[in-house]
């Protein structure tokens, strides 16, 4: 399979050939929004430019609509790092054992057999401990946990049992209680979809209830001022690239994954804005071919936008989009050259590749894309993932996945009114459907495959890649902003070069920057 080109060149385009995936689910990721935040060159932050900025910014992110209107956790709390951390060869060579395609396999059937108890255990804490508000008493919100857990267990050994507690939580679980009750609601629609083999058709019904995108606008517009997730990201990436791109000419961001260009803006505001006026930038956006939709048309309106933005602030700019599977696109593709700076950026879309437990006898598309940019020599790659492992079996990614969500709709029933039609249409269009996905879908329909930041480590050390330093500067933007704007339960920590984001000590986000051993050749 060849990489299909569609290219938008100052707001023109020429489509070639699409190939369409194996695959007949549509990957839906939501709606994205931007913050803008106006950072000078010397790195000083001002804010009443900032105010002015983001009210613009606000502005160009509603233009980036198109016309036509991914996560666990490890589930445990921060522990006190061990002595033995990751770059040292005993932690390596263990987390290295676990990725191996062999091994991964037999812990992953070890992880069916769990310690239900102790798990219970640790939710009824967390429940007890949370000042929950919801119609029901504290003993049924850890009881709707306790069912879940033992429904899930069920459905694998005694399908008439896991229809019985089935029944009980979905008398007790619904959209618009408080957030145990929620994110019991959209497990027993994963738990029903696996029992009777309906998980797309339960898709249809999501995706034909969809909201506008000028709602999913909406949404994630007071969603981003309550969370403080997505604007961490901005942040973190655009330093990245901004630090990288200092007293060079010419600028190339590659960027992977379905996206509104709502990340970019906010950095064309900083490149403007810097001594010595902006560099020359060029974008390469590559995004999947999605079966039934016109990916094509989306990604030209981007580049037509993107370019009047840039347009304004007198910043030269280009836009060119590839339609391809991440894993074909190779440097000969890029059309690089050696006086611009190289910057690959992901914003946690590579969860989403095929690995190990899909992918026997051949090099899965995860390592491929992280050679492929390894091979680019990037002067920054740019990664945020989810924290979290969805696991190869059934049981062991519906642990994974209730940890990571429990702490998400906790999160979202103290950060946002339970009244709001806006949160529910956030929790039906996005956070409900990749509830759904991580549990009733298997296979290749399986989109949503997140991965310990520590695995990811170890795959990009295994790519090629070398760990850059976390920018003092950057981590303290966040820190304040996190802590000046945002609930007081937001985590902001860092570990073995990571930036990790997190709510109530459970790390959900991580983000860290990367280059190829031995360098970039772009300098």
């Amino acid at each position: 399979m060849h990489a299909s080109t569609l290219m938008a060149d100052k707001g023109s385009a020429l489509a070639s050939d699409v190939h369409s995936p194996s695959s007949a689910i549509f990957k839906f990721k939501g709606v994205d929004e931007v913050r803008s935040l106006l950072l000078l060159a010397n790195g000083e932050y001002n804010t009443h430019i900032f105010s002015t900025a983001f009210l613009k910014g606000m502005e160009e992110a509603k233009k980036l609509l198109p016309t036509n209107c991914e996560l666990t956790a490890t589930g445990e709390q921060d522990q006190p790092k061990e002595k033995s951390g990751i770059g040292h060869k005993d932690s390596s060579d263990e987390v290295e054992a676990d990725v191996s395609r062999t091994n991964r396999l037999v812990e992953a059937r070890a992880c069916e057999v769990f310690d239900f108890d102790q798990m219970c255990s640790s939710m009824d804490n967390e429940s007890g401990n949370s000042n929950k508000k919801g119609r029901k008493s504290k003993a049924r919100v850890i009881d709707l946990h306790t069912l879940l857990i033992h429904c899930a267990k069920a459905v694998v050994d005694d399908r008439r049992r896991a229809g019985e507690l089935l029944m009980e939580i979905q008398q007790y679980a619904s959209p618009i209680g408080d957030g145990t009750q929620r994110l019991a609601y959209w497990f027993a629609e994963g738990l029903e979809s696996w029992l009777t083999g309906t998980g797309s058709q339960v898709y249809g019904m999501l995706t034909a209830k969809a909201t506008s995108a000028m709602a999913h606008s909406e949404a994630y517009q007071v969603f981003i001022s309550t969370c403080c997730f997505r604007n961490v990201s901005f942040l973190f990436a655009n330093r990245a690239i901004f630090n990288a791109a200092v007293g060079r000419s010419r600028l190339h961001i590659v960027d992977y994954g379905f996206s509104y260009g709502f990340q970019w803006p906010e950095l064309l505001r900083w490149l403007a804005a810097r001594d010595g006026g902006s560099p020359e930038v060029r974008i390469t956006h590559i995004d999947l071919p999605q079966p039934g939709l016109h990916p094509g048309k989306h990604m030209e309106e981007i580049g037509n936008r993107l370019t009047d933005i840039a347009r304004e602030l007198d910043v030269p700019f280009k836009y060119r989009a590839i339609l391809a599977e991440w894993q074909t696109v190779c440097i000969e593709d890029l059309d690089l050259e050696p006086d611009e700076v190289l910057a690959v950026n992901d914003l946690y879309n590579f969860r989403t590749l095929m690995d190990e437990c899909v992918v026997m006898g051949s090099p899965n598309p995860r390592d491929v894309v992280l050679s492929n940019i390894s091979k680019m020599k990037p002067d920054v790659f740019v990664q945020s993932t989810v924290n979290g492992s969805h696991g190869t079996f059934f049981l062991s990614r519906f642990r994974g996945a209730l940890f990571f969500y429990s702490a998400l709709f906790d999160m979202l029933d103290a950060t946002m009114p339970r009244e709001s039609k806006l949160r529910l249409a956030l929790e039906r269009a996005v956070f409900g459907w990749v509830v759904l996905n991580a549990i009733a879908y298997e296979g290749k329909d399986r989109v949503e495959r997140g991965e310990t930041y520590k695995h990811w480590q170890v795959r990009n050390q295994r790519a090629g890649l070398r760990q850059l330093p976390l920018d003092s500067e950057t981590v303290k933007m966040a820190r304040d902003m996190v802590k000046n704007e945002y609930h007081k339960d937001f985590v902001i920590n860092e570990d073995h070069q990571w930036l990790l984001q997190g709510w109530k000590g459970r790390i959900l986000l991580a983000h860290s920057t990367w280059e190829a051993d031995g360098g970039s050749s772009h300098c």
